[in-house]
């Protein structure tokens, strides 16, 4: 019974987190290129009450085992692509298919993000490509991308080559979006603000150069997020239902408890 106590607890706790990490995606199903978040667990360890012992003569053929409840192992991101929705800006982009844009930190450190949603920001006579926090966007060249005063019309084709028409109405080329991926782009480290950070789970970056690249880098266009939102309310109710269960569980098991005391008076 006491043991029945502490296994059920186990089991809330796990419930638990997996409510909060659900709560999270159904708070991000708005965000642009968010990826849905899933809670992984396992059991603990194994009392073995009675093991197996066959012979000629017979025995138990399977083990008697009492489990001590579950632990969370994890939480896996589906980086599998969301919607795509057109927007009117042209500095709005979104990878269809695999890959990051690579951004610098005001501390010189890489990060990496799928919200393509960039803004100019203006510097006298010059203009920078920034995310919507102010972060550098990089080129190939890990180099800022710099827009001249008097450039318009910034296009940007499949490969993510920049090109603008300067006063003379000459095509300009600017740079070239730097798209990266990673050999686990599960092994990223979530930052905040649609930022990740490479780790040693996720193995270096390699950039996806243009004769290789199978994503394409659309204009006009943002990622949103590929959150679900039916099928996270049917996991919110499921995680609801197992934690009133270990809740039942632990009050089934004090009463039992409470009854094995009485037995002594």
């Amino acid at each position: 019974m006491i043991r029945s106590l502490y296994t059920a607890a186990t089991g809330m706790k796990a419930q638990q987190l997996n409510i909060d990490t659900i709560s999270n995606n159904l708070s991000n199903v708005n965000t642009n290129g968010y990826k849905t978040q899933r809670a992984e667990f396992k059991d603990l360890l194994y009392v073995a009450m009675k093991k197996t012992n066959l012979t000629d003569d017979g025995g138990a053929p399977v083990n008697l085992e009492v489990g001590h409840g579950v632990m969370p192992t994890a939480t896996t991101r589906d980086f599998r692509k969301g919607s795509l929705i057109p927007t009117e800006n042209p500095l709005d982009f979104a990878i269809d298919g695999e890959g990051f844009f690579s951004v610098l930190l005001p501390n010189e450190q890489v990060r990496y993000t799928r919200d393509g949603s960039f803004k100019l920001s203006v510097d006298g006579d010059e203009a920078m490509l920034v995310t919507s926090d102010g972060y550098i966007v990089l080129d190939e060249d890990d180099a800022e991308i710099i827009i001249e005063s008097g450039m318009k019309d910034i296009n940007v084709d499949q490969f993510g080559y920049i090109t603008a028409r300067d006063e003379d109405d000459e095509i300009i080329e600017i740079g070239r979006l730097k798209i990266v991926n990673f050999i686990n782009p599960a092994g990223l480290l979530s930052e905040g603000q649609n930022l990740f950070s490479m780790t040693a789970a996720s193995g270096e970056e390699y950039m996806l150069e243009p004769e290789e690249m199978e994503s394409k880098i659309i204009q006009r266009y943002l990622e949103a997020s590929n959150v679900q939102v039916v099928d996270e309310m049917v996991n919110m109710i499921t995680a609801q239902r197992a934690y009133e269960i270990n809740s039942k569980t632990i009050q089934v098991s004090d009463e039992m408890l409470q009854m094995a005391n009485n037995l002594r008076r």
